[in-house]
């Protein structure tokens, strides 16, 4: 391509200025080949020619097309040169306010000098994962490039800062570090991450200061190495320091401040612990007042000293060695104050006396004052023969203290660092680390010294080292496309590097000359004029013979001489250093303890901590320092740094300082021109530029220029095929560009010449569209006026045509009209006349008529009148009548019920009323069960004398005696059926007579509420009328309270709405702790499987006995009442758990407290017992006393009996027992078998239903009978049981058993009895006497109860007794009426309350008839059962006739399932451990809850409260378990969340409340839980269902994540409509990997239908659903946002275009789901108005306004944010000027918001479980088999 098509008319370049530089002009003529003068027009429309040299045709350069600038990346640009890189630097930063820039891999970070929010957690986060090129250049985007390429290809990386003093190195690497703590925080306790961010503030105050050009400049470099293990979380980290700037100790230049830690000690010498150091004002030192001012403006020493103290205790630092270290720095203070004074002669000198500050400093460092004061003013000269001690000028001793000053300091420097290095040190095994260099740029100043010389010839040492990594990686990129390739031509620094550091090269020569007695910097200077003359990197100035010039790579630096010796020698005095290694305090002493080496080994060892001293000082070697020059060392450790930065990968942040008036966001061109040649950016560019800079993929190229392509060069299958076709018509030479494997790589300038082909097609295309929408305007416009005249012609002649038309039909009508109305006249004369005479005969006629209706109408009403008065008459006499004896017999009937309730209430309270019922009842027992014995005993006597009387006739009268037993007993069941019959109908008649008693009640009852009605209405009446009046009143009152109702509905409002937010923010919060609480649990788990695995110790570690079992499932200790056994344990949990968490738990008091109450209740119950006990016993001690000793004696013999037969007793009891069972079921069976004869033999008769009914009413009575025997033998049995108890008690007696035989005899009577017959017949007698006092003792007891109760009722009188008379004297005191209102309104609370009795009576009545009717139910069963088991029995027999088949009814299932404790295990194992959502898709939704519920009601059932217990930890914890093992998958965390809802849904639904149960069924509630309150369950169940929702959430994120940005952003959901830029060399940053991983809309779409099928299938409420897509869509919107804020290529109309539709589609798929309802859209709002802003006008400040008030869910720093990074996709955009940024600032200067960037996408909004209760009854719910759960019984 020829020049002059180049530049050609309008063409842009760039020509050079003295003041900017580079300056901008047109070209105004085409250029032609020879032509000396280029035609130009500058930016302010001047001419200008600009000459050409026709030597060197040098062509001014070119420039960009404005699409072009504003790039991300420089080598994005078309021309890459300088003005090219200047221009696209400055437009950045000051119009867009981005201070970082690509440049190839190079990120050039301009200084802002001002505060941007750009830096925190959430910008860290946002570029988290991304690969380098997709967001903008940020800092933290080449901390992730080196963070991911370590991860990946398992290989060191290290990122180098450099720039000059005052470009922000410092805070680069501060930030890259802070974001690899933020990425790798460390995994353990340890808190690595934060130590290494702590040892930036120390490292600051001790390495950093104040310079001419920067306020924390550093004045030393470091390189800290962050270590990774193989989870890539930081373990520890190294530092390494490089040249600190001793010199600044001792001497700052104007306008300049010593280190920052001295002014830190100076401004806090006012704390207490700092008296020791007798500092005062930094004003007050010479060390610190050479600069002139000693503050910073916006710095506050203090402060920064109180950060500096923190990082120390940070690191492990103790208060005294701090203090320690604090302490050498004030030495070195007071040493600079140590005045110096000559004496007579001038070379010597001393200090002056009483010198404080020399005190001072000895006595901080400890060592004595005597020999400091000596050595300071002399020096030891040692020769080989002797020692001379020779005295110095007070120069040369000056500058001896200042250079113990300074080594003081560097010692102590190092000392720092090695203990920050210790502190950072980890034992864990390093897998790799991160390097940050943080080190100074080259330095040219006006005079240059050895400090600049090491630090350029560093700068020399990177610049080479990056240049060939630049080369390799060029090569790498061409070999990888497959594209040939020649070696590009690059300066290489070597030549002056040799300069340097050969043999023989300038520092070789200067450690020569150092190691010369005589040498001085004038012969060093000679020798390398001699030596480097002829080099092409050095000169000799011209003017001076002192100095010498060496041309670095960016520039030549003139460096003086003098001091080049003396600071590379950097001498200090052996004696001073002795003095100071014999101090007191051990940290000063160990500061100059040299490393030891051995003689005959070149290893090196660590220091000793013992320093041995030789005894005769002429031995001592000579000092270490003077044999290795700090240009060695320098050369050393730059040597071992290269071999570290060679060993890793690199990572360049070039800092650039825009002016040195530290102004914020100003541009000084010539400023960063220089530092960009320094620091190798141009360089960059021109490697780059000699190759193929601009890179597109096939992909990328099409979609931009196929605007140049015609229909038949395009292959739609095939790009790159279309893409060659174009390129080989459109650019000639194919030197100009070449195919790689996936891209096109262009020469410099080739895009650009692209740009303006594709602009001059649209230039073309928009003229040929102009030309054709004029035309149609115009054609359009001849229309339209044609078409006007017409309609206005047709117009004008319809009007004259509608004129005439009118004037005929005017004509017309004044005829017409004319004739109708003479006709009219004529027409109405007749009529009239005819009317009168027609009007004149109705009248008479009708005259005549009425006359006679009236007379015969007054005859019928006289007769009506006669008869309704007759009528009226009677009635009111029989009415008068009537209404009398009604009224009498009310009132008689009235006084009568009233007495008869009084005397019934009476007796009811009275005790005698009791008591006779009680003891006639009492008698009425005693009596029969005398009859039953005496019965019994004459029953069996009879028998007897029959059997042995009636032997003979046995067969006989045993038939006869059967007849008789039958014909009686149904004589005796015809007697009951009649008795019973009349039973009921007395009880009929009763009952009947209580319903007519209250209906008259009722009566009376509706009648006086009849008459108080009445008088309630009257009241009213009068009610309304003061209420009248009151309104009139009132009205003026509410016209005046309208504002301040408004205002106070406004304000409860206001109040209302904050109530939400805080209650919003209240559970947020909850939420949030919850959230903690679920990861720091995760995290203590892999801490622990951590310990495990490292440990791998076999054994069982034993859980306290006192921890429950939900200690890890729950935030505060939950502590029952059955758990707890006493209070003092209670106490003793709550005071472990805290107050706080026992103050959350109030449950846990609650209980405590009734726990308390019960305990004192039964401890009083327990006194009480006790104190009857003794009393009993001491009464019957009293009683045994007043014995004689006669039956004293007989009782203890009885005892003693009794306790030597003790030990058969329980056995002849139990025999006895079972011989008395087995006679009366004998007894039982025969009466059994006696009736089914006896049924069976009337069976055969004439009557069967009667001999049926007689049947059953004999089988009723023996089962009557039966179980009445029963009753009796379990008393029998209680009382046994009782007597054994005594016996048991009576042990006691069987010590004294021996005296009592021999003390007294049994006295045997005259009679001849036996010895059994008396004690049998005594044992009876006692136990009679026995049985009759326990029944005296119960009545006793029940007396006294009585007694007390009716003590209780008469002060229950006495107190209703009081109140009637309070009440009595408060009505006598008030006015009659008011006293009869009284006197009404206390009859209806006591009718009311009468009323209400008598219900509490009824329904008591009304329950005992459902139990009775319930227990005869049950009887009924019974009888059933025997006669179905009768039945069965007789069909074996042949005497039956017919059979009988009773089919006997399943039990009902009641909703609960059964299983054994041991089965717990398998039941969760089951049930939630090993359940896949699969094997219960097709059955009821929450299954697995309902099957836990219905086991947890049978545990309920059985009140077993350990298997309520152990089943919901069990259940909690299961589901946790499942839900770490699957914590990625979204179906278990779905199904999971389902069944937990449910089953805290089943809590709720069958807890019993009645909140709970309005929607249940009847079944529902007869489920209800009766034994135990799950309130604190319910609890954990919620916080678990929280926990489950937040990891659904993170689950769903992390399948979102990734397509988010491409479907929103990146995917053309448009086909055509946004066309790509070129993106530069980020777009092939190695972190990227081969392939598409681009997503569309649809795919996202899809995977949201997907997530929502899930959460369907599993049945999850849809207020559930409804929740987790507002959430996903807040961070649909918020990463999406935040991308948008933090990519500038993305920032155009067509993006907001692409973004306006896929919103619209997924609003379109939320109403399409019914999800559009929940508030989701409302969460998409700043997006929307995002989109929105990208497409409206940007000029006026009417736009201004709008947008102001459009975007009001967006930041004022996102507005202003996208306004910067909106970028024109094509030349006919227009960008957004300066001007209309600063109108939007100002005009969103009054909102109030949070100075926020992006948005918090981990943001997550608190989520609320609604109440949904199922329809479902639990006995509806069938178990499928696959879940293996046979070992449930249904109940």
């Amino acid at each position: 391509m020829s020049a002059s098509e180049l530049y050609s008319k309008y063409t842009k370049v760039w020509i050079p200025d003295p003041e900017d530089v580079w300056k901008s002009a047109e070209i105004t003529k085409d250029y032609k080949d020879g032509d000396q003068i280029l035609h130009l027009k500058l930016e302010d429309e001047m001419p200008l020619e600009y000459s050409i040299n026709s030597n060197a045709e040098q062509l001014p350069f070119l420039r960009n097309p404005d699409i072009l600038v504003g790039e991300n990346d420089l080598t994005a640009l078309s021309y890459l040169h300088e003005p090219a890189v200047l221009h696209n630097l400055k437009v950045r930063f000051l119009e867009s306010n981005a201070i970082y820039t690509y440049c190839g891999i190079v990120l050039v970070a301009i200084n802002p000098y001002e505060q941007l929010p750009i830096y925190g957690d959430d910008v860290i986060h946002a570029y988290s994962g991304q690969n380098m090129g997709d967001m903008d250049p940020h800092i933290f985007a080449v901390a992730e490039e080196a963070y991911k390429q370590m991860a990946r290809d398992e290989k060191n990386q290290s990122i180098i800062v450099s720039g000059e003093s005052g470009a922000g190195k410092t805070v680069s690497a501060k930030y890259a570090m802070r974001y690899f703590a933020t990425v790798g925080g460390s995994a353990s306790e340890a808190n690595v991450e934060e130590k290494v961010l702590a040892s930036s503030p120390i490292m600051e105050a001790i390495g950093n200061a104040k310079t001419t050009r920067n306020d924390n400049s550093s004045r030393f470099g470091k390189y800290i190495q962050i270590g990774f293990d193989r989870q890539y979380y930081i373990i520890g980290a190294n530092m390494r320091t490089y040249l600190l700037e001793k010199s600044r100790v001792v001497f700052q230049a104007e306008d300049e401040r010593n280190y920052h830690i001295f002014y830190q000690l100076c401004a806090s010498a006012n704390r207490p612990d700092f008296k020791e150091l007798k500092l005062s004002s930094a004003e007050d030192y010479f060390y610190a007042t050479q600069g002139g001012n000693t503050e910073i403006d916006g710095v506050n020493d203090a402060e920064d000293f109180e950060r500096t103290w923190n990082a120390f205790t940070l690191l492990g630092v103790k208060d005294a060695h701090q203090m320690n270290i604090y302490r050498v720095i004030a030495s070195i203070l007071h040493l600079g104050n140590v005045e110096i004074v000559s004496e007579r002669d001038v070379d010597t000198c001393g200090v002056a006396r009483n010198d404080e500050h020399l005190n001072y400093f000895c006595d901080l460092l400890g060592v004595e004052h005597d020999q400091m004061e000596h050595w300071l003013c002399h020096r030891k000269l040692v020769t080989t023969s002797e020692t001379y001690v020779k005295t110095m000028s007070k120069q040369h001793a000056i500058n001896a203290r200042n250079a113990l000053a300074k080594h003081i300091y560097a010692q102590l420097f190092n000392w720092i660092v090695d203990h920050i290095n210790k502190a950072l040190y980890t034992t864990s095994k390093q897998h790799s680390f991160i390097g940050v260099l943080d080190i100074y740029g080259f330095e040219t100043f006006e005079i240059n010294s050895f400090e600049q010389f090491c630090i350029n010839y560093a700068n020399e040492k990177l610049q080479q080292q990056f240049n060939l990594h630049v080369f390799k990686l060029e090569q790498e990129e061409y070999m990888k496309e497959q594209i040939p390739w020649t070696l590009i031509d690059f300066s290489d620094n070597q030549p002056c590097i040799d300069l340097i550091e050969a043999k023989l090269g300038i520092l070789d020569l200067l450690d020569e000359e150092c190691k010369m007695p005589k040498g001085t910097d004038q012969s060093w200077a000679q020798k390398l004029y001699d030596r480097h003359s002829n080099s092409l990197h050095f000169q000799k100035p011209r003017m001076s013979n002192m100095a010498f010039v060496v041309i670095h790579f960016a520039d030549k630096v003139e460096y003086q001489c003098d001091g080049f010796l003396e600071k590379n020698r950097d001498t200090v005095h052996e004696e001073q250093i002795n003095i100071l290694k014999a101090s007191k305090y051990q940290l000063v002493a160990d500061l100059f303890q040299e490393e030891k080496e051995p003689a005959t080994s070149n290893i090196k060892t660590k220091t000793s901590k013992i320093s041995i001293r030789p005894l005769k000082p002429a031995m001592k070697a000579p000092n270490k320092e003077h044999k290795k020059t700090v240009g060695l060392q320098f050369r050393n450790s730059l040597q071992l740094l290269m071999e570290t930065l060679n060993a890793t990968t690199p990572h360049y942040v070039r800092c650039i300082k825009p002016n040195d008036e530290k102004s914020a966001f100003s541009f000084d061109a010539k400023r960063a021109v220089q530092q960009l040649r320094a620091c190798g950016v141009l360089e960059t560019i021109r490697i780059s530029a000699a190759g193929y800079p601009s890179r597109w993929t096939y992909h990328e190229f099409f979609n931009r220029y196929r605007v140049l392509m015609t229909k038949k060069n395009i292959i739609l299958n095939d790009k790159k095929e279309t893409c060659k076709r174009l390129l080989e018509i459109v650019i000639k030479d194919p030197d100009k560009f070449q195919f790689g494997r996936s891209k096109i790589f262009f020469r410099a300038g080739q895009v650009a010449y692209l740009e303006k082909l594709r602009a001059d097609k649209f230039r073309a295309a928009c003229m040929m569209i102009q030309k054709t929408v004029r035309g149609w305007l115009q054609r359009t416009k001849y229309r339209r006026m044609r078409k006007a005249a017409i309609t206005i012609q047709k117009h004008i002649r319809g009007y004259q045509a509608r004129r005439w038309v009118d004037l005929l039909r005017k004509t017309r009508a004044a005829i017409i009209f004319q004739k109708q109305y003479r006709m009219h006249v004529v027409r109405r004369k007749y009529l009239h006349i005819c009317n009168a005479a027609v009007t004149i005969q109705a009248y008479t006629r009708g005259r005549f008529v009425r006359r006679v209706y009236h007379e015969l109408l007054r005859q019928h009403k006289a007769s009506i009148i006669q008869k309704y008065v007759r009528g009226w008459i009677a009635r009111k006499r029989f009415s008068r009548i009537r209404n009398a004896v009604i009224y009498l017999q009310c009132c008689y009937r009235r006084m009568k019920a009233r007495r008869e309730l009084k005397t019934l209430k009476i007796e009811a309270r009275s005790v005698e009323h009791y008591k006779k019922l009680t003891s006639g009842m009492e008698n009425k027992v005693v009596q029969l069960q005398r009859k039953v014995d005496v019965q019994n005993k004459e029953h069996k006597a009879m028998t007897e004398q029959l059997m042995a009387v009636n032997t003979a006739q046995a067969t006989e009268i045993d038939k006869l005696n059967k007849e008789l037993d039958r014909c009686r007993e149904q004589q005796g069941d015809k007697n009951r059926e009649t008795s019973l019959q009349e039973e009921i109908e007395k009880l009929r008649k009763e009952l009947g007579k209580s319903q007519t008693e209250r209906k008259i009640l009722e009566d009376t009852y509706t009648r006086e509420k009849a008459e108080l009605q009445q008088r309630v209405l009257d009241l009213e009446k009068e009610n309304t009328l003061l209420k009248d009046e009151k309104d009139k009143l009132n009205q003026s009152i509410k016209n005046e309270s309208k504002d301040v109702a408004e205002k106070l509905s406004q304000k409860t409002a206001k109040e209302s709405e904050l109530a939400k937010k805080e209650l919003e923010e209240e559970r947020s919060r909850y939420q949030n702790l919850l959230k903690e609480y679920s990861r720091l649990e995760q995290r203590y788990d892999n801490l622990q499987e951590e310990i495990n695995l490292i440990k791998h110790t076999p054994g069982h570690r034993r859980n306290p006995s006192n921890q429950s079992s939900l200690g890890s499932d729950s935030n505060y200790p939950s502590v029952s009442t059955s758990e707890v056994g006493d209070t003092e344990d209670a106490v003793q949990l709550v005071e472990e758990a805290g107050l706080e968490n026992a103050a959350m738990d109030m449950t846990i008091f609650l209980k405590l407290q009734k726990r308390v109450r019960e305990l004192e209740q039964e401890r009083k119950s327990l006194r009480a017992e006790i104190e009857r006990k003794e009393a009993a016993e001491t009464k019957k001690g009293n009683e045994y006393n007043s014995i004689p000793e006669n039956e004293q004696a007989a009782d203890l013999a009885y005892d003693s009996l009794k306790v030597l037969e003790f030990a058969g007793v329980e056995d002849a009891v139990d025999r006895v027992l079972r011989q008395e069972l087995e006679s009366e079921n004998k007894k039982l069976k025969n009466e059994l078998n006696e009736l089914r004869k006896a049924i069976a033999e009337k069976a055969i008769g004439d009557n069967p239903t009667n001999d049926e009914k007689n049947a059953y009413s004999v089988l009723l009575n023996q089962l009557r009978a039966a179980n009445e025997e029963l009753e009796v033998r379990k008393e029998e049995v209680l009382l046994l049981r009782t007597q054994i108890v005594d016996a048991a008690h009576q042990k006691e007696l069987v010590g004294n058993m021996d005296n009592v035989t021999e003390k007294y005899e049994w006295k045997r009577s005259d009679e001849n009895t036996e010895k059994d017959d008396v004690i049998e017949a005594y044992n009876g007698i006692c136990e009679t006497n026995r049985l009759l006092e326990a029944q005296f003792q119960s009545q006793i007891r029940q007396h006294e109860e009585e007694v007390g109760r009716m003590r209780n009722q008469i002060e229950v009188l006495k107190e209703d007794l009081e109140k009637q008379q309070q009440v009595l004297t408060q009505t006598l005191q008030m006015s009659p009426e008011a006293r009869i209102e009284y006197n009404v309104q206390q009859e209806i609370t006591r009718l009311t309350n009468e009323n209400l009795d008598l219900k509490e009576l009824v329904e008591k009545q009304e329950k005992n008839e459902k139990k009775l009717k319930k227990q005869l139910k049950i009887h009924m069963k019974k009888v059933q059962d025997l006669e179905a088991r009768n039945l069965v029995q007789k069909e074996s027999r042949p005497e039956l006739t017919r059979q009988v088949t009773v089919q006997r009814k399943e039990k009902e299932f009641q909703g609960m399932l059964e299983y054994y404790k041991d089965d717990e295990s398998l039941l969760i194992r089951n049930l939630i451990t090993d359940l896949k959502p699969q094997a219960v898709s097709a059955t009821v939704p929450g299954l697995p809850a309902y099957i836990l519920f219905m086991c947890l009601r049978h545990a309920d059932y059985i009140n077993d409260d350990q298997k309520v217990h152990s089943l919901l930890s069990s259940t909690i914890n299961g589901i946790k378990k499942v839900l770490k093992k699957h914590n990625d998958d979204f179906e278990i965390t779905s199904f999971w969340l389902s069944n937990s809802c449910r089953l805290l849904h089943c809590l709720k639904q069958y807890s019993g409340d009645e909140d709970f149960m309005k929607q249940n069924n009847a079944r529902q509630n007869e489920h209800s839980l009766k034994n135990f309150d799950l309130t604190e369950y319910r609890q954990l169940l919620s916080d678990l269902s929280i926990q489950i929702y937040q990891q659904l959430i993170k689950v769903a994120e992390n399948l979102l994540q990734s397509m988010i940005v491409s479907a929103m952003l990146e995917n053309e959901s448009i086909q055509g409509l946004s066309s790509v830029k070129p993106m530069g060399y980020r777009k092939r940053s190695s972190s990227r990997v081969d392939g598409d991983s681009s997503y569309t809309l649809e795919a996202m779409i899809r995977q949201l239908n997907l997530l929502n099928n899930t959460m369907c299938e599993h049945g999850l409420d849809p207020e559930i659903i409804q929740q987790v897509f507002r959430q996903l869509f807040y961070i649909i919107n918020a990463v999406t946002l935040n991308n948008l804020l933090l990519r500038k290529d993305v920032c155009s109309w067509s993006t907001g275009m692409q973004l306006r539709y896929n919103i619209s589609q997924l609003e379109e798929w939320l109403r399409g789901k019914n999800l559009h309802q929940s508030g989701t859209m409302k969460t998409m709002e700043p997006l929307i108005q995002a989109a929105q802003l990208l497409q409206v006008k940007k000029k006026t400040s009417d736009d201004a306004a709008a947008i102001c008030s459009m975007c009001t869910d967006l930041t004022p720093q996102q507005i202003v944010k996208i306004l910067n990074l909106y970028t024109p996709v094509n030349e006919f955009e227009e960008r957004v000027t300066v001007a209309f940024i600063r109108n939007i600032q100002s005009c969103l200067q009054d909102r109030s918001e949070p100075p926020q960037l992006l948005m918090d996408f981990k943001h997550m909004f608190p989520v609320i479980f609604p109440y949904n209760p199922s329809a479902l009854n639990l006995d509806t719910i069938h178990i499928p088999a696959n879940l293996t759960l046979t070992f449930l019984n249904r109940v």
